[in-house]
């Protein structure tokens, strides 16, 4: 690995991390230690994958020189023997190649999870649309153990992953293996497809400004990168076997990395937007500090928190404040983040206080109609959420 792919290497890894430090910060400021959630504490065990991966590819650049059991001809293994040092460095690469894949799919698969999780936290007390999640926890653990399956089966005996002469066949050459290629790459894409479809149709079908539909789904749909680097990493090894790992291995550096941005996003990017807001022009984008209610189905906003354990029960009739949320467009701090069905205007229950002051006075009954109305606003709760992006 040359000083350029090691520096690129580390680099994507600091930020990686330091992103990951910035949403816990934003995630604690928002709600606090005691009401983390699950995907909060999960994204610092995919932090932990992802220093092993960087070490492992670090270690196949610096130990390993970049070598592994392919990109050899029959008369290069046959003359290459035990004791010849490549022939090591080609046994510890072609290890730390199984390895980095098994990492790789370890660490992509446990952001999607926390993804996953973000979802649950997004639409707690919406049922309806909380099956959509069901089905890609379903999607996401049986595509893992599929890809597992693949990685640790394909190649029997599993030693041969190792085996320099004979040529153990493509099928048992980790760096450029066909089956592991395709099944990471079908699995990959079909899950995070599906993990960005979820929100957006809800998104669009509300009554969010356009400004805000569009900036909600840049942040949200942000996984298509993801797509796009396991695109380029397939095509690579498919196009050129020889010399395509090498290509794959740093563009797999790259998803990674982005894999880990993208998961994070949508809790940093409240934070962000509060301290560049003296940067940006106030028509397009305002901050609200104000307090909003968030009622008993425990309804949140990205970047905001999570239900305590009081408003998760269904009896539970307190309503808690969520400070913090912030919103595109010009002043729409007075827009409700929920919708109650039991609003009542306030001129009328002015109204209704006058009435009895006149009962009072003047002896004469004075009969005001209150007019609440109450519809279906799941779609609109959906959508408001999104306003805090």
């Amino acid at each position: 690995m040359v000083n350029s792919q090691i520096v690129e290497l580390w680099t994507l890894y600091s930020l990686g991390v330091s992103f990951t430090i910035l949403r816990t910060y934003a995630r604690v400021k928002a709600v606090g230690i005691r009401d983390l959630r699950a995907d909060d504490y999960l994204i610092w065990f995919a932090v932990l994958i992802y220093t092993v991966q960087c070490s492992l590819g670090y270690n196949l650049g610096a130990a390993a020189h970049g070598l592994a059991n392919n990109g050899m001809t029959p008369e290069e293994r046959s003359s290459l023997t035990h004791d010849n040092p490549e022939y090591a460095m080609r046994v510890l690469g072609s290890k730390i190649q199984v390895a980095g894949w098994t990492s790789a799919a370890c660490l992509l698969w446990t952001l999607k999870f926390c993804v996953t999780f973000f979802y649950f936290r997004l639409m707690n007390g919406l049922e309806k649309f909380r099956m959509h999640i069901y089905i890609a926890l379903g999607l996401i653990g049986s595509t893992f153990i599929t890809l597992l399956l693949t990685i640790f089966i394909s190649c029997r005996p599993f030693n041969h992953y190792w085996q320099i002469n004979p040529d153990p066949g493509n099928v048992c050459q980790a760096a450029i293996s066909i089956p592991i290629v395709w099944v990471m790459f079908v699995t990959n894409v079909v899950t995070d497809a599906y993990l960005v479809l979820i929100p957006i149709p809800m998104l669009w079908q509300s009554s969010l400004k356009l400004i805000k539909k569009l900036a909600a789904t840049l942040v949200l749909s942000a996984g298509v990168l993801i797509i796009v680097c396991a695109t380029l990493k397939s095509v690579f090894v498919l196009v050129d076997p020889e010399q395509g790992g090498q290509l794959a291995a740093a563009w797999g550096t790259r998803e990674t990395f982005i894999a880990v941005i993208t998961t994070n996003l949508p809790m940093v990017f409240p934070l962000l937007k509060v301290w560049f807001a003296p940067w940006l022009p106030t028509t397009n984008c305002s901050t609200s500090n104000k307090a909003y209610k968030v009622h008993g189905s425990g309804f949140v906003t990205i970047g905001g928190g999570g239900a305590s354990a009081s408003n998760r029960s269904r009896q539970a009739q307190s309503t808690r404040d969520v400070t913090g949320n912030m919103t595109f467009g010009d002043n729409e701090s007075e827009e409700h983040i929920v919708r109650s069905s039991t609003d009542v205007n306030l001129q009328n229950l002015q109204a209704s206080h006058g009435a009895q002051n006149s009962l009072e006075a003047n002896k004469i009954m004075v009969s005001t109609h209150v007019s609440i109305k109450s519809e279906d606003a799941s779609s609109d709760k959906i959508a408001k959420s999104f306003t805090g992006v």
